[in-house]
């Protein structure tokens, strides 16, 4: 059964079945599909653990719930409901989809509106949204009556209510599967498991180690369309991995190319030569969040921004024929010690 549906994140990074020789334990996975694409776990077993069956009923509740609630592809989920709501108008939501749209507003404040959960209509206009009928580039008009519908200023939390001051349309894709992320792992450590990989539509996070002794491992891919070839390989103990790119969700017309990345000060796709940034940090919703505002931001004013935040991010840009790329100082503190070429 496919779970339906948010748009697929576009992940750079993926997790590589590199397990070694099992002397304790095994590593056990289970995965599916889920938000228009797929999730996996995998983990140890251990004394403690709970059964196969349970982790993942237990992990396709928690997917068929934030989908129930989030999902702009359904009629009847919660976001669906509050998005046809009219401006004006207070709705009650739960606990779950107020912490991913708090969180989404936190970022849209830190950023200066790098981030803003309120892009539907645009997303929609552009060609990348649930409604969207074709893959085009709006006449001005267009993007200015949908640019009156959006911003994150025109959205407010009051107790455990949204509240719009406009026909505004919310878009959390950017940061769900984060918070899924998260949600996941949460409830695996309550059922005992200590040492995991969890990925959902590409944004991971692991910890603990695996029965040789290593910890997990995952590659950032090299931003090509033709094949996967890993960049960089990384070691994970308690960190959220997210990657943001324009190479693979795209269009072209007229013989100019039209990411799927909206800048929110535009309204229109992004224009510079970032490829691809991966950001890791302890939370994945934070880190989904922060790899969408920096790929908003480009190379430059993102690196700026990635610095003075301390944020652990890697930045690919093009150059050329080619690709250079960067990584924050916090980034290269991070994974200095371990990192496998």
């Amino acid at each position: 059964m496919k779970l339906a549906v948010f748009q697929p994140v576009i992940a750079v990074a993926f997790a590589t079945a590199l397990t070694g020789c099992l002397h304790s334990g095994k590593v056990e996975e289970f995965g599916g599909p889920t938000m228009g694409s797929t999730y996996s776990v995998k983990y140890v077993t251990a004394e403690g653990v709970a059964d196969a069956l349970t982790l993942k009923a237990e992990t396709e509740a928690i997917l068929g719930e934030i989908d129930r609630q989030m999902s702009t592809y359904r009629e009847d989920s919660v976001i669906s409901a509050f998005n046809r709501a009219p401006a004006g108008s207070c709705m009650a939501v739960p606990a779950g989809m107020l912490e991913v749209v708090r969180m989404g507003l936190q970022l849209a404040q830190e950023s200066g509106g790098a981030f803003d959960p309120t892009l539907e209509p645009l997303l929609n206009l552009w060609g990348f949204g649930p409604q969207a009928r074709v893959e085009r580039v709006p006449s001005a008009e267009q993007l200015a009556e949908a640019r009156l519908r959006s911003g994150y200023r025109h959205l407010r939390i009051d107790g455990r209510q949204l509240c719009k001051d406009v026909d505004l349309q919310l878009d959390l894709n950017s940061i769900a599967a984060g918070y899924t992320v998260e949600r996941i792992v949460s409830r695996l450590t309550e059922l005992g498991v200590g040492s995991y990989l969890v990925d959902v539509t590409g944004e991971l996070k692991g910890a603990g180690k695996k029965p040789d002794g290593q910890s997990w491992r995952i590659a950032i891919e090299a931003p090509r369309d033709d094949q996967r070839v890993a960049q960089r390989i990384l070691q994970l103990d308690g960190y959220g991995i997210s990657t943001s790119g324009d190479y693979r969700n795209y269009f072209e017309e007229n013989g100019v190319r039209y990411s799927h990345t909206l800048d929110p000060q535009t309204g229109a796709p992004i224009t510079h030569t970032l490829a691809a940034v991966t950001v890791a940090d302890p939370s994945t919703l934070r880190a989904d969040g922060l790899s969408t505002v920096l790929m908003v931001l480009g190379p430059e004013r993102g690196l700026a921004y990635a610095e003075q935040a301390g944020i652990a991010a890697f930045f690919v840009t093009r150059e050329g024929e080619g690709f250079v790329t960067r990584g924050t100082t916090a980034f290269e503190q991070l994974f200095a010690a371990g990192e496998e070429q």
